[in-house]
C-alpha cells in the first residue's frame, strides 16, 4: 500500500515525535539549569473563602478554585518534582508518535494486513495502554509530592492526572492488532490449502 496520504502522515508522525522528542530534552535542560522560583497549583483548599473579601454583590458567596503555591530557591528534589510534572507526557507523547510512525511505515513497505503490521499496532496499543497511567502517576505524584513539600499540612501521595481514556485507544489497537494477526494467519492458511 503505497499511498499520498500514508506517506504523509508517516512523515508528520515522525517529525511531531522529534520534535515532542526535542521539546523534552530542551525543556529538561533549560529547567534543570534555572534557578529561578518553581510554582504549582493545587485544589486543596478549593471550596475555601478568599482571604480579605472580594468586592461582590449582597447574596454572592465567592471561594478558591486553585491555589498557586511558589518556592523560590527550591531544593533539587522541588526542582525534580517540578520536572516529573512536565516533562512525562512529551516523553510519552513522543514515544506514542515514534511506535505510531513505525506502524505506517510497515503499511507503506509491506500493506496493511501483515504480520509486522499487526505486531507493531499491538506494540503501539500496549505502549498506550500502559504507558498512559503510568505517565499519570509520575506526573501526578510529582506534583502532589511538590505541593506537599511547600505545604505539609497537605501531604502527598499517589494521585493520577492526564486523560486516561488513552486507556482505551490503547486496548482498542490492542484489540485491533490481535484481530488482524488473526486475518493474516487465517489468509495464509488459506493460501496454503489452495
Amino acid at each position: 500500500m503505497n499511498t499520498r496520504l500514508t506517506k504523509i502522515l508517516a512523515s508528520v508522525t515522525f517529525a511531531l515525535a522529534a520534535i515532542c522528542g526535542l521539546a523534552f530534552i530542551g525543556k529538561g535542560l533549560t529547567h534543570m539549569l534555572d534557578d529561578g522560583a518553581v510554582c504549582v497549583r493545587t485544589g486543596f483548599w478549593a471550596n475555601g473563602t478568599p482571604a480579605g473579601g472580594l468586592p461582590i454583590g449582597k447574596g454572592v458567596e465567592a471561594s478558591t478554585s486553585a491555589t498557586r503555591l511558589c518556592q523560590d530557591g527550591p531544593s533539587v528534589g522541588q526542582r525534580a518534582a517540578d520536572l516529573g510534572g512536565e516533562l512525562p507526557w512529551l516523553l510519552f507523547g513522543a514515544l506514542a508518535l515514534l511506535l505510531f510512525s513505525r506502524v505506517l511505515d510497515a503499511v507503506l513497505q509491506q500493506g496493511p494486513f501483515t504480520e509486522a503490521v499487526s505486531r507493531r499496532l499491538t506494540v503501539l496499543g500496549w505502549s498506550v495502554a500502559v504507558g498512559t497511567p503510568l505517565t499519570g502517576l509520575v506526573v501526578g505524584w510529582s506534583q502532589s509530592w511538590l505541593v506537599g513539600s511547600m505545604a505539609p499540612i497537605v501531604g502527598s501521595g499517589p494521585t493520577v492526572t492526564g486523560p486516561m481514556v488513552l486507556v482505551l485507544a490503547g486496548l482498542a489497537a490492542v484489540i485491533m492488532g490481535r484481530i488482524m494477526r488473526d486475518g493474516v494467519r487465517m489468509r495464509e492458511d488459506l493460501e496454503g490449502t489452495i
